[in-house]
């Protein structure tokens, strides 16, 4: 999408939500943004929040995010919390698990390598959880905190665990990792330059997802703020599965 869009909706939008903290003194805000800031195209594990890069242009939402949360440091003055929450997933999720209910039925689940690359997930209620937390927890104020179910597991491991609880057939498409690099690139370049809505079947992003491991370090969270995820990935998986099956 176009940088200003991003820019309107994400970094002006959180400026003015700033100002109307301010304004009203609020007494704790709790700012949602993304650990996709952390994207990068190698291995990383145990990621601190101290490692978010300065700048990351990979996409214009991460760019946004990373400039979203440079805003807080003009307002020092509103008690103010950032959470960092990875790959959300639960029972009304319209993102990750349909994408791959809906590839794995029209042409097999894409697989790089042997696909036992590492991934954090998080359950939704372990994030609402989260953020309950930081609203209520004084010391918090001013800092950044991970968020994950703490459980990393393999790419394959979680999506063959959600098509048995499904009873779909389990089928991967096996993709050189050279390939599915220069399609995403050409993907991209090609919506940018011709304008073209939506969004690429393939960007840079996902070919991130897909090839490299990366896992967050929740030590901080745990420390300050008490969090201990109430969900495991298994027991959110078979509740995303049941009301799946309702539907």
């Amino acid at each position: 999408g176009p940088w200003e869009d991003f820019y309107q909706t994400n970094v002006l939008g959180t400026k003015y939500v700033l100002e109307a903290c301010r304004e009203a003194n609020i007494e704790r805000l709790v700012y949602v943004s993304s650990p996709s800031i952390y994207a990068a195209p190698r291995d990383q594990l145990g990621i601190k929040e101290s490692d978010a890069p300065q700048e990351n242009r990979l996409n214009n939402y991460i760019r946004s995010k990373l400039a979203s949360e440079k805003l807080f440091k003009d307002y020092p003055d509103v008690s103010s919390v950032i959470l960092r929450p990875r790959g959300l997933f639960g029972i009304g999720d319209t993102s990750i698990l349909p994408r791959v209910l809906n590839l794995s039925q029209k042409i097999g689940i894409p697989l790089i390598g042997d696909g036992r690359q590492l991934m954090d997930m998080t359950c939704v209620e372990n994030v609402a959880l989260a953020i309950r937390l930081a609203l209520e927890t004084p010391q918090a104020a001013g800092e950044v905190y991970n968020i994950t179910n703490g459980e990393p597991r393999a790419f394959r491991n979680l999506i063959e665990e959600t098509l048995r609880g499904l009873g779909y057939p389990i089928r991967y498409r096996k993709i050189p990792a050279p390939l599915v690099c220069a399609i995403s690139s050409s993907l991209e370049f090609i919506y940018k330059s011709l304008k073209l809505k939506g969004e690429p079947a393939l960007t840079r992003y996902t070919y991130y997802l897909l090839r490299y491991s990366q896992t967050l370090d929740i030590s901080k969270a745990e420390r300050d703020l008490g969090y201990r995820p109430k969900i495991t990935i298994s027991e959110g998986i078979e509740q995303y599965v049941q009301d799946y099956r309702k539907h």
